[in-house]
């Protein structure tokens, strides 16, 4: 079974591996299942971990991730083969039809929009309704920038027209670490599907190691909007770190299954790469809707 568990670890320790645990050493010792996790957050640089724990992290597929001396995501551990078959995975990905992978782009953008419009209601129904119109004329591979225009409206209207993402601010900061753990978790599943992580669809940045994982998060980014949205002009602080970090361990509905949004990552990338392979033909059932978030939220870190 897949893991499921968030664990953060925020204070000076020491983590071994013992027999199948996760032990933390600190003022006092805890234990966790290493097959109960899902992600490792070590949210202080004053930790200390032994190599034998992260061989079996690795083995496991457990997204471990780093951060600098502001807390900030700054690094995460991958296996240089998530699956059996890597070499094979990564040559057939090499070679994915621009016919498919066009189309699964526009899906993509189409989709992120009308997820936009979803948290826009709280704002504007009739912005909602100007947002939603765009998403009606993505093309094959978004050629007129769909993506671009609605994201400018949308932006300005939750969050004031003063709004940029250029600004140094509080609610970018969030905005930042709640796309970072987003993206974390899909460089996971990506790299455990035995796919690379640079080889994008759409995104193509030489410098980006993540183009597909970046491509493949569009239509979850309004899970971390939402909240940020909520938080309104607060201080991005611990505990904002924390109603970011419980996106993971949200409950929503995906392919008519009830599931964590961690859950519903690996089966969207496990739909999206059979797809781009050949292997199944797209239905509008496998993508993210915002209707289906049903925001149960079960915290376990």
């Amino acid at each position: 079974m897949a893991g499921f568990r968030t664990v953060v670890i925020q204070s000076p320790c020491k983590l071994t591996y013992k027999d199948g645990f996760l032990i933390i050493r600190g003022d006092e010792v805890r234990t966790v299942h290493i097959s109960e996790l899902h992600t490792l957050i070590l949210d202080t640089t004053m930790v200390t971990l032994t190599g034998y724990l992260i061989c079996e992290l690795m083995h496991e597929k457990v997204n471990v991730i780093f951060c600098d001396e502001k807390r900030n995501p700054c690094g995460q551990v991958l296996p240089y083969a998530g699956s059996h078959d890597t070499a094979a995975r990564m040559m057939a990905q090499a070679n994915w039809s621009d016919t498919r992978k066009a189309a699964l782009w526009q899906q993509i953008i189409q989709q992120k929009i009308l997820n936009q419009a979803g948290v826009m209601q709280e704002v504007s129904v009739e912005a909602a309704r100007q947002i939603a119109a765009f998403a009606e004329t993505v093309t094959p591979g978004d050629a007129t920038n769909r993506e671009g225009h609605a994201a400018k409206v949308y932006f300005n209207r939750i969050f004031g027209k003063d709004f940029s993402r250029d600004l140094k601010s509080d609610r970018n900061a969030a905005l930042n670490y709640g796309y970072s753990l987003l993206l974390s978790c899909f460089n996971k599943e990506v790299t455990a599907r035995g796919y690379a992580t640079q080889l994008g669809i759409h995104h193509r940045n030489a410098y980006n190691s993540f183009n597909l994982s970046c491509d493949l998060m569009e239509p979850f980014r309004f899970l971390v909007d939402e909240v940020v949205l909520h938080q309104g002009e607060r201080t991005f602080d611990k505990e904002y770190k924390y109603e970011l970090l419980d996106i993971l361990n949200t409950e929503i509905c995906y392919q008519q299954q009830k599931m964590y949004v961690s859950t519903a990552i690996a089966r969207f990338v496990r739909n999206t790469t059979d797809y781009l392979d050949g292997q199944t033909e797209w239905t509008e059932g496998m993508m993210m809707h915002y209707e289906d978030a049903s925001h149960e939220s079960h915290r376990d870190v």
